[in-house]
């Protein structure tokens, strides 16, 4: 149980932790589109990222999969550009758009949760016996997400009904802020990688 209470605050502050914030601006501009009455289709997606980080978390983990790490962690800033895109140019959510929205949220899931699987096989070292760790830590990941959801939906309404921005202002605003700081993260991790 000290295990778990230590890999789930792990894992809640990996997510959380503002020096690697490439996770924070995907689950931002990932829900960035939404108001908080929107939260069963926020949660869907929340849910579809879940389920792909939490494949790919446990296959690396448990050394199923292997891939170098400087693809992963360019990777997953491209993610982000594509989302902040297609926020951006998205016009109207439909049923296709979301079903879309849903497939790319499960994907880029997977990719990420190969970025979450580096810093958690560091934690363990040689440890044998980690699916008590490995679920801590993803329900850790869970919580923090739970609060960049929160924190993104509470600014959005902040934004749109206080402020009284045009909601297509709003994700034009955040969709583009959060772009260029991802294709910054892009171009300066591209000569990072080397193939094997």
């Amino acid at each position: 149980m000290q295990d778990f209470g230590l890999y789930f605050e792990l894992g809640w502050q990996h997510i959380c932790n503002l020096q690697g914030y490439d996770h924070i601006m995907f689950v931002a501009v990932l829900c960035g589109t939404y108001l908080l009455k929107d939260w069963r289709k926020v949660l869907i997606l929340v849910t579809a990222f879940t389920i792909g980080h939490s494949i790919t978390l446990a296959l690396s983990v448990l050394s199923i999969i292997r891939i170098n790490s400087s693809i992963i962690e360019f990777l997953i800033p491209v993610t982000i550009v594509i989302t902040s895109l297609l926020n951006v140019f998205k016009k109207q959510k439909s049923n296709t758009t979301m079903k879309i929205t849903y497939g790319l949220a499960l994907f880029f899931g997977l990719i990420h949760g190969l970025g979450f699987s580096n810093y958690l096989k560091s934690l363990l070292g040689t440890s044998t016996n980690i699916t008590a760790q490995l679920f801590a830590f993803n329900v850790g990941l869970e919580f923090g997400q739970v609060i960049i959801v929160l924190a993104t939906l509470f600014i959005s309404y902040l934004c749109i009904n206080l402020v009284k921005m045009n909601r297509r202002d709003w994700i034009v605003f955040l969709s583009s802020a959060i772009f260029g700081i991802a294709l910054t993260m892009c171009i300066d991790r591209f000569p990072l990688i080397k193939f094997r």
